[in-house]
């Protein structure tokens, strides 16, 4: 279960994020749902990435007539992202047509846990189908006990 929402007023929860940013990173994860093809589940899911350099990215999900070969809008985000040069990020909304705030499933949180590194304190904010109220946790919070990167080490 998630925390409680918290109404969304425009100003930043976030250290580090200004609330210009914050508002751009909200309304851009709103306007990402449009770029859904959704045609099965009919339940469209946008994601917008701020990155450290101050750029956003855009996703949203991707489905397809064999089910498993459908992709997420976060990892779509996040596919973009690093391939367009940026793999370190400040905070990734996520926004979808539901009354309740939803949060990334489990594989897009261990795609999403990879890019935070070393402390797992990535701001996820997550919202309401209108963006009127969100729930913000880290992934560390959302995938406790993760394995990543750092467990690779063989020293």
């Amino acid at each position: 279960m998630l925390p409680q929402t918290q109404p969304y007023t425009g100003k930043s929860p976030i250290v580090g994020v200004t609330d210009t940013e914050f508002q751009r990173l909200v309304s851009r994860a709103i306007e990402a749902k449009g770029l859904s093809y959704s045609p099965y589940s009919h339940f469209p899911v946008g994601c917008s990435i701020l990155s450290t350099d101050g750029s956003y990215t855009l996703g949203a999900n991707v489905e397809n007539a064999s089910y498993g070969g459908a992709i997420c809008a976060e990892r779509t985000a996040i596919v973009k992202a690093v391939t367009s040069g940026h793999s370190k990020f400040k905070a990734l909304a996520v926004s979808t047509n539901s009354n309740t705030c939803s949060s990334p499933c489990g594989i897009c949180r261990q795609v999403i846990r990879e890019f935070s590194s070393p402390n797992l304190s990535l701001p996820i904010i997550m919202l309401d189908k209108d963006g009127s109220e969100f729930v913000l946790m880290t992934i560390g919070q959302l995938l406790p006990l993760s394995f990543g990167p750092d467990d690779l080490a063989t020293s």
